[in-house]
């Protein structure tokens, strides 16, 4: 049965212990909901009673940050993360060739293999780059990496897509992709005049490719990412192959409920996209069995992962 914690209570106080935690803390307490301040909450023994898989991490994007990412890893018990590193192009300089997109791959196939007990690897790609595309999906998937990440550079259900999104079918592959979707005032819909790359991917653009390709598995990113999250689960409701992972920085109230209600306990994938003690913390102050949390943390996405026979929890 799960805790019956007050989620605003538990948000308040997590917020203020998040210190302890990143500075290794292996207990906390905070005021019960009960009222009794002699009464307490133990966070930390709640975190790491659930094991879990993170289907949504990085590295590669600021020195040693994979030391730093696992350490935290190990405090928060998260057994495993799914990483990659898709050409950002946060600056606007960044060419998006080939060779920088090979580059970011290679920071991914190195930490798989310094690590191989804790990561994963998912491949990043530019589909406006298609022979060069085909060739580097061969070469990473040699090299050990199981899944794609996409990023802004094209669409996913651009025709760009469709032979690369073919070929990860056959080779059994979760089609992971940046997303994002914002309604403006009055619902007036704000077509990215808001400095989103045109390019980003939204629930639409999901739902269509679902259709086109019912046998793929998609997830849909980051619904804790600071988009209109409610929008999101309703327009990916009738999409079964579409999953989504709950990371992001923004972690309002009632996401996790409201995905449930609408997706389904099944197709929620835990994922901290490097903001971790609130990936956990949303899970734990939200209104979930305990039996729907252990599916969130760990066993959705490990089910998915061995049905396309990647075994690696």
């Amino acid at each position: 049965m799960a805790c019956s914690i007050h989620r605003r209570t538990f948000c308040r106080d997590t917020v203020v212990s998040a210190a302890g935690i990143m500075l290794g803390g292996d207990r906390m307490s905070s005021s019960h909901p009960g009222g009794s301040a002699a009464s307490t909450y133990a966070v930390m023994q709640e975190v790491v009673k659930y094991r879990k898989l993170d289907a949504h991490a990085h590295v590669g994007f600021s020195p040693g940050d994979a030391e730093k990412q696992l350490d935290i890893a190990d405090r928060l018990g998260i057994a495993k993360m799914c990483i990659s590193r898709p050409v950002t192009n946060f600056s606007g300089t960044e060419p998006e060739t080939p060779d920088e997109v090979r580059k970011c791959n290679d920071i991914v196939i190195q930490a798989v293999k310094s690590h191989p007990d804790r990561y994963f690897g998912y491949l990043t790609l530019n589909p406006a780059y298609q022979k060069e595309s085909i060739e580097e999906i061969k070469r990473c998937v040699d090299h050990g990496l199981i899944g794609y990440k996409g990023y802004t550079q094209v669409k996913i259900n651009d025709p760009l897509y469709y032979p690369l999104i073919e070929r990860f079918i056959d080779l059994k592959m979760i089609i992971m992709m940046h997303a994002f979707c914002q309604l403006g005032l009055g619902g007036y819909r704000m077509k990215y005049d808001i400095g989103k790359a045109p390019q980003t991917s939204i629930p639409e653009d999901f739902a269509d490719i679902a259709r086109r390709y019912p046998e793929a598995i998609f997830q849909f990113a980051h619904i804790g990412g600071g988009a209109d999250w409610e929008y999101e689960c309703k327009a990916l409701k009738g999409y079964p192959n579409v999953y989504v992972d709950t990371a992001g920085s923004n972690n309002e109230a009632n996401i996790i409920d409201f995905a449930i209600r609408h997706l389904g306990e099944d197709r929620l994938f835990f994922g901290t996209d490097s903001s971790y003690y609130q990936a956990v913390g949303q899970i734990l102050a939200s209104n979930t069995s305990e039996s729907q949390r252990q599916k969130i943390f760990y066993g959705n996405y490990s089910g998915v992962l061995k049905r396309l026979e990647k075994h690696v929890a």
